[in-house]
C-alpha cells in the first residue's frame, strides 16, 4: 500500500505542489476504485469490532493501534478508503447498541481519518482532538488504568497531529495554533492522571509530551507548573514511573537547568538520563550528551575525542581543544563555525562562557614556562607578557583588559593571587595559583 503522507519524500513531485497534489489525489481514487462497497463495508464493521471488543474486554495493546495514525498502518489507511467508498458509516454505529456507546469517540475519529489519509492535516487535527476529548471524558469514569496506553497513544498522536498541521497553517499563510490547543487539551490529561490510584503512573509520560510541547513553542516557562506538580506532590513517587519516562524527564528538565545556567542540577539530571537511556539507542544518547557535554566542560571536565567521534559530535572536538591548550582564538573560531548548531540547541552562551577557562589555562602556560626559567620569579607574572601571549594568538588585547580579566578569574576562583598595581605584575599564590573546578562551576 502506498503512502499519501510521505514527510521524507525527496522525488520531483515533492519540489511541484500542483502536480503532487494531482498524482496523490489520482493514486487515492485509484486506489478507492478496487474497494467494493461489501468490502468497504466489512472493512468499517471490523474496526468497530476491534474497537467495542477491546473496550470490553479492556486490551489496551489492542486500543492503541486503532488511535496510532502516524503509523501509516495498513489496516487504518485501508479503513480510509473504506470511508471514503461507504459513505453511511455514520448511521452504521448509531443503529447499533454495541458501537453507538462510543459514537463520540469513534465519528470524529473516522472524519480525522479521512482528512489525514488526503493530507488535510489541519481538518483531521480538529476531529481527532474533539475524539480525544470523547476519550478522556470515558477513560475519566473508568475506575481502574487498564486504558493507560490508549491515553498514551491519544497523547503522543495530537502532539504529532499539531506539528504537522501548524505546518500547513504556516505554508498557507496562517498563523499555526494547533500546538498549543494541543498543550491545552494534553493539560486536562494530566489533571485526570496526577490525582490518586493507579492511574497517577501516567502523569509523567504525558508530562513529557507537554515539555516537547513547550520547547517547540519556546513556551518553557510554563514546565514550571508541571515540574511542581511532579517534584512537590506527595502522591507522586518518582521511582514509580516507567524507566522511558524517567529518562525523558530528566532531559527535559535537565536541559532547563542548563537554561536556567543551573550546572550542578543539570549534570545530575542529564548523567541520571545517560545512565538510565537504552545503551542501544544511539540517537537518544547523542541527544543527552548534546547537551550534557557543555554542562560537563562548564564544571571543568573533558570529554575524550572517542566519545565525539562514536556519537557524531565533533562540532565539540575544537572548544574541548582549545580549553586544553588555552587557545582563546581557537575557542572563538570552533564558536563561529558552528555558532547556528550551537544557537538552535541553546547551548552557545554556556560555551562562550567557557572563555575564562581558556584564560586561566593560557596564564598556567605561561606560569609553567617562567617557572622553568626562573623558579623564584614563576609567582610574578607581568600583565604585558600575558598580552604578548595574546598578540601571538591574534587577540588583540591591551594591558587594560588583560587586567580586567584576571581580576574577574581572581574573582570567580580560577586564579589565587593580587594585583600589584603599580609594577602592573599579577602576584600568585606560591600554593596552587590556578585551582582545579573539580566538578564545580565557575561562578561558585
Amino acid at each position: 500500500m502506498y503512502r499519501i503522507f510521505s514527510p521524507n519524500a525527496t522525488d520531483q513531485s515533492s519540489v511541484v505542489p500542483s502536480q503532487s497534489t494531482w498524482i496523490f489525489n489520482s493514486l487515492r481514487f485509484n486506489s478507492m476504485a478496487y474497494v467494493s462497497m461489501g468490502e468497504a463495508h466489512r472493512r468499517i464493521t471490523d474496526y468497530l469490532n476491534r474497537f467495542s471488543d477491546a473496550v470490553f474486554s479492556q486490551d489496551a495493546a489492542s486500543l492503541k493501534l486503532l488511535f496510532s495514525f502516524s503509523s501509516n498502518s495498513h489496516s487504518l489507511l485501508s479503513l480510509a478508503d473504506a470511508l471514503n467508498v461507504f459513505q453511511d458509516a455514520n448511521r452504521l454505529i448509531k443503529q447499533s447498541d454495541k458501537y453507538s456507546q462510543f459514537g463520540e469517540i469513534i465519528v470524529p475519529l473516522f472524519r480525522s481519518l479521512q482528512n489525514y489519509r488526503i493530507g488535510n492535516l489541519v481538518d483531521a487535527y480538529n476531529a481527532f482532538e474533539k475524539s480525544s476529548h470523547a476519550f478522556l471524558q470515558e477513560f475519566r469514569n473508568w475506575e481502574s488504568a487498564w486504558a493507560l496506553e490508549a491515553l498514551y497513544a491519544i497523547a503522543y498522536e495530537i502532539r504529532v497531529l499539531a506539528e504537522r498541521a501548524d505546518r500547513e497553517l504556516a505554508a498557507n499563510g496562517k498563523s499555526p495554533e494547533k500546538l498549543k490547543a494541543a498543550g491545552s487539551f494534553l493539560m486536562k490529561v494530566f489533571g485526570v492522571l496526577a490525582g490518586k490510584g493507579a492511574k497517577r503512573v501516567g502523569a509523567l509520560y504525558v508530562t513529557c509530551q507537554l515539555f516537547k510541547i513547550y520547547f517547540k513553542l519556546g513556551t518553557v516557562h510554563l514546565c514550571r507548573s508541571v515540574i511542581r506538580s511532579i517534584d512537590t506532590a506527595r502522591i507522586f513517587d518518582f521511582e514509580e514511573f516507567p524507566k522511558r519516562d524517567k529518562v525523558t524527564y530528566m532531559y527535559y528538565t535537565g536541559r532547563l537547568e542548563v537554561f536556567n545556567e543551573n550546572f550542578p542540577d543539570a549534570d545530575k539530571k542529564l548523567s541520571y538520563a545517560l545512565t538510565h537511556c537504552n545503551p542501544r539507542s544511539e540517537s537518544n544518547i547523542r541527544m543527552i550528551l548534546k547537551y550534557l557535554i557543555p554542562v560537563k566542560l562548564s564544571i571543568g571536565i573533558l570529554p575524550k575525542e572517542s566519545l565525539l567521534e562514536k556519537y557524531n559530535l565533533v562540532e565539540y572536538s575544537n572548544v574541548v581543544l582549545a580549553l586544553k591548550r588555552g587557545d582563546l582564538r581557537l575557542l572563538r573560531h570552533a564558536l563561529q563555525e558552528h555558532e547556528d548548531r550551537f544557537l538552535r540547541s541553546g547551548v552557545y552562551l554556556v560555551l562562550e562562557k567557557l572563555e575564562l577557562q581558556v584564560f586561566q589555562r593560557l596564564f598556567k602556560k605561561i606560569y609553567i614556562i617562567q617557572k622553568q626559567k626562573d623558579p623564584s620569579k614563576a609567582h610574578q607574572m607581568k600583565l604585558e607578557v600575558i598580552v604578548k601571549a595574546l598578540t601571538w594568538l591574534e587577540m588583540d588585547m591591551d594591558v587594560d583588559e588583560v587586567e580586567c580579566i584576571v581580576a574577574i578569574l581572581i574573582h570567580k576562583n580560577l586564579v589565587k593571587g593580587y594585583f600589584a598595581h603599580k609594577s602592573k605584575v599579577v602576584v600568585l599564590s606560591k600554593q596552587d595559583p590556578f585551582p582545579k573546578l573539580n566538578g564545580r562551576p565557575v561562578n561558585s
